[in-house]
């Protein structure tokens, strides 16, 4: 089930799976182009879910606090260092 757009050069359309792991998670997408600048925030709340998708417009997320990431390459647990 694995779509993969192209616009030019650039591929885009993955998703990722975010689920919070204490309150406060923010999520921070990132644009493409000349100059990467912030165009969107999230916040999440310990157990919440959000599903993302990488565009035409995010070229990136930056994730704050303890989360959970799922990708189609694996897991990651974010945080601060504390375990």
């Amino acid at each position: 089930m694995e779509e993969i757009y192209r616009a030019g050069n650039e591929v885009f359309g993955d998703f990722i799976v975010v689920k919070a792991m204490e309150d406060g998670v923010t999520l921070i997408g990132l644009t493409r182009g000349k100059e990467t600048k912030f165009h969107h925030t999230e916040k999440l709340d310990k157990g919440e879910v959000m599903l993302v998708q990488f565009t035409l417009h995010t070229s990136a997320i930056k994730i704050r606090g303890k989360a959970e990431i799922l990708t189609k390459h694996g897991s990651i647990i974010s945080g601060r260092g504390e375990e």
